[in-house]
């Protein structure tokens, strides 16, 4: 895919230094949409190669704070382990509890499979418009799990953030970042999750209260969390590094090698498409014409502008 890149801009015409068509930004959330649609800029996004790399690693992120893995292996690796004792970090087993996601979109939708097919997790979900096919989807593997004799999953939405968070053993949020959702989970709600429930964030950092966090691990030690990305990136508050129920790693829900060649290809192709004049995609999510065909058969159009109507695009 990445081969790609240089292929796919070695065939865009040439233009006149005098007269450069506007050039889209490929970066999304922190690019302000209404001033550069405002000055006529396109602002290009990759999606359709997010879904699954990300929701991966919010599971992994899950399995790590849950069973103490990042613990247990800066124990190994100090030369503490002296054999097997029965109360050697014992963490929190998944199988049977209850999964609860904020936000049921591609992403939170493609986590909560998992952690239902994985580990027979039962979900509940809040998100300002009910996922039916999720709900639906769940539903039949509950059937399927019953039919062979086992206990099936079950799928609830709920009205509020709130009754997630109390409900859930662990929680993952999946939601944007905008005015509403910023320190969505403050100290507040913090203290209404189970004292050694999993909170899990692979959204955005200001979601969660940074500061507020690190307070309430250093007070509830059963308390876990799993982060990959933080408040004021690439800083973390003051203590959190320190606390040992938080496992932190560097914004790499994306960093799958399909994944993040399937973004540059994306942008470099939205690019493209502005530079040769083209239309822009109307295919949504499906960008498989891009990232996994051959490159003769890349379409010339943009894959993804999100101002395209805007800026006389569409």
């Amino acid at each position: 895919m990445l081969e790609g890149v240089g292929a796919t801009r070695a065939r865009a015409p040439r233009r006149t230094p005098r007269s450069p068509p506007p050039l889209p930004l490929s970066s999304y959330n922190n690019v302000n949409v209404a001033a550069a649609t405002k000055h006529g800029i396109p602002v290009g996004n990759t999606p359709g190669v997010l879904t699954e790399t990300t929701a991966e690693l919010a599971a992994a992120l899950t399995l790590a704070a849950a069973r103490r893995v990042v613990e247990a292996d800066v124990f190994m690796r100090a030369g503490h382990y002296k054999g097997w004792l029965p109360t050697l970090f014992v963490g929190s087993l998944l199988q049977h509890k209850t999964v609860g996601i904020v936000g049921a979109g591609r992403i939170g939708a493609a986590y909560a499979r998992m952690m239902a097919e994985g580990h027979k997790m039962d979900i509940v979900y809040y998100d300002p418009y009910p996922n039916t096919k999720l709900e639906a989807y769940i539903t039949a593997y509950g059937d399927l799990l019953e039919k062979h004799g086992e206990k099936r999953v079950t799928i609830a939405r709920v009205e509020t953030v709130c009754e997630v968070l109390k409900a859930a053993d662990v929680v993952s949020l999946h939601c944007n970042l905008d005015a509403a959702t910023k320190h969505l989970i403050n100290a507040k709600r913090l203290g209404m999750m189970k004292p050694d429930a999993v909170l899990v964030n692979a959204a955005r950092g200001p979601v969660i209260d940074e500061v507020a966090l690190v307070a309430h691990l250093k007070a509830n030690p059963d308390f876990r969390v799993g982060l990959d990305v933080f408040e004021d990136e690439p800083a973390v508050a003051p203590g959190l590094a320190a606390c040992p129920n938080a496992v932190i790693v560097p914004h790499i829900a994306s960093a799958s090698l399909w994944t993040r060649g399937g973004m540059a290809t994306l942008a470099a192709a939205n690019v493209a498409g502005r530079l040769r004049g083209a239309g822009v995609s109307t295919r949504g999510d499906d960008v498989a014409a891009w990232v996994d065909g051959p490159i003769e058969g890349v379409p010339a159009e943009s894959p993804s502008i999100v101002n395209a109507k805007d800026v006389g695009l569409a």
